[in-house]
């Protein structure tokens, strides 16, 4: 992606997150909600040199960025076209917070894939899939850790921040969405995300998984000769 396709998109993450946390209501909950967009920003800008990602992961962390600042501007149980949804589909609450979790899987699967094969960290289409499916569990159920210390140590202050709605099996569907997101991205996204790969590799293949046989041979390799 052009870099300044990057800056701009940058440019207007800054200012959504401005003007969102100049409005709000609810200004704590606010801060909890985007604290993981005010930490990616700085990470994507200072790696963008090193280790410049697919524009397919650019877009996308962009969207979960909105996705995020939406979410802690209204509070996740309030935002409108969660309420749209909640209409629409007949639901029995509003579920944009899903949406949210959904993104939580999707995004870090591919982040995690990209890592693991341009830095020929794992090989093996299966085994790459796994682990990536892995991360983005790890990372959902970290943030549902989190969210566990705030109902904790804020008590009902909390509510807003959980946007649980009543529902006591929030957590565990919380987790199945990002469950959910990952695989999707990796069924739907993967072939798309090779061939921004290769590109950035200049046009060379994506590393091919190791044979069997050669993984047979480094893990048990031949009896000296006598």
């Amino acid at each position: 992606m052009k870099p300044r396709l990057l800056i701009t998109a940058a440019i207007v993450i800054c200012i959504f997150l401005a003007m969102t946390g100049i409005a709000t209501n609810d200004r704590g909950t606010w801060m909890m909600e985007v604290t993981p967009v005010v930490i990616a920003l700085p990470i994507l800008w200072i790696s963008y040199r090193r280790f410049p990602l697919t524009p397919l992961l650019y877009f996308l962390i962009f969207i979960h960025a909105v996705v995020l600042i939406m979410g802690g501007y209204y509070t996740y149980a309030k935002v409108p076209f969660g309420f749209w949804l909640e209409h629409i589909f007949s639901l029995s609450r509003n579920p944009y917070d899903k949406i949210g979790h959904f993104l939580q899987g999707f995004v870090p699967a591919l982040l995690a894939r990209e890592i693991f094969i341009r830095g020929s960290f794992v090989r093996g289409k299966k085994m790459t899939q796994f682990l990536s499916v892995c991360l983005a569990m790890t990372i959902s159920a970290c943030y549902e850790l989190i969210e566990w210390a705030a109902a904790v140590g804020l008590g009902q202050g909390a509510e807003q921040f959980l946007g649980t709605q009543g529902d006591s099996w929030d957590t565990q569907s919380d987790m199945l969405m990002a469950l959910i997101g990952a695989v999707v991205a990796l069924i739907t996204c993967s072939r798309w995300q090779n061939r921004q790969m290769e590109k950035l590799n200049g046009n060379q293949l994506v590393p091919r998984p190791i044979r069997r046989s050669a993984f047979r041979c480094h893990l048990f390799p031949p009896h000296p000769e006598k």
